[in-house]
């Protein structure tokens, strides 16, 4: 077990550092870095000033180098020149209150997931399940923001039970203080991401169940409940764990979209604007952190997986 998670943390060290190397790598094919980053307004001493510091001046190697030393050893991830402030404090500001729409919706789709694939799986085929499959078949094929515009309409401008807007606040506790606030954009990232969760976990209760093990705890007279789950969820849950792991791009990609849509405080719409005033250090500050988290959460997988499997830890 311990050796098979250290190679993995090996293993996602080395990706980290590929992160690294791509985003340094697309900051250089700016078509002139300095002058990008520092803006078009600055002047030529101030840009001379940014090379020196930056060392862009300098072989590739040196400058991959002085990337790498600023953003691992010392967390620099740079500086807006646009808001005049550091990358850091911007996602420090900001990430706390994404991570909790993110992860709030997440667990929930999760939570939601599972029970409800387990039982498509021993309902199979019939009334249930064949209504929930079109139900999720119809999330799943709906994008984010459309779904996100359904519920404004349905629920803000028709119903009026929840505001359109999501809370506005600069910490995560004027965040929590309007739940109502609250309950729109994460119900739109709970639907999208449910909905495909459901689906694995469905196909991968069904192939369980069909196993060796489950006809021979059904023979020895075990109820239905301990089967399933007992015996039979440890062994459906391995799949989905792993798709869970690699779905977290999309999540964010989503989160991304929702937080532009509902005007949530969060790193998406940190995103989006630094896009549109071409604030090149705070989007790759951003793309890198959504990249090692995603790494991360693809190394918890496969501790999890391990967890779940004992094949892994004594292979």
């Amino acid at each position: 077990m311990i050796g098979y998670i250290i190679r993995r943390v090996l293993q996602s060290i080395i990706v980290t550092l590929g992160v690294l190397l791509i985003m340094f790598i697309l900051q250089s094919l700016l078509p002139n870095p300095a002058r990008a980053i520092v803006g078009f307004h600055a002047s030529q001493a101030q840009v001379n000033a940014f090379i020196k510091s930056h060392e862009l001046n300098k072989p590739f190697y040196v400058q991959f180098w002085h990337y790498i030393y600023q953003v691992v050893f010392r967390l620099n991830l740079g500086f807006s020149y646009r808001l005049n402030e550091s990358v850091g404090s911007i996602l420090a500001r900001d990430t706390p209150k994404t991570l909790v729409l993110v992860g709030v919706a997440l667990l929930l789709a999760i939570v939601i997931a599972i029970p409800v694939g387990v039982y498509q799986a021993v309902k199979r085929n019939r009334l249930g399940d064949q209504a929930v499959t079109a139900f999720s078949f119809l999330l799943y094929s709906l994008p984010t923001f459309f779904l996100g515009e359904l519920l404004i309409m349905a629920f803000a401008e028709y119903l009026h039970l929840f505001p359109a807007e999501a809370p506005q606040g600069a910490t995560i506790g004027q965040i929590l203080s309007q739940p109502m606030a609250l309950v729109l954009p994460i119900a739109n990232l709970t639907l999208v991401n449910y909905a495909g969760y459901s689906r694995f976990m469905r196909s991968s209760a069904i192939e369980a169940l069909a196993q060796d093990f489950i006809r021979t705890a059904q023979a020895k007279g075990l109820s239905q409940r301990v089967i399933l789950y007992k015996h039979m969820l440890r062994n459906a849950l391995i799949p989905v764990v792993t798709i869970v792991g690699l779905s977290l791009p999309a999540v964010f990609t989503a989160g991304l979209i929702t937080e532009a849509l509902f005007n949530f405080p969060g790193i998406g719409s940190d995103y989006v604007n630094a896009l549109i005033m071409q604030d090149y250090p705070t989007a790759l500050g951003i793309t890198l952190i959504v990249a090692i988290a995603t790494v991360a959460g693809n190394l918890l997988a496969d501790i999890a997986y391990a967890v779940l499997d004992p094949r892994v830890r004594y292979n």
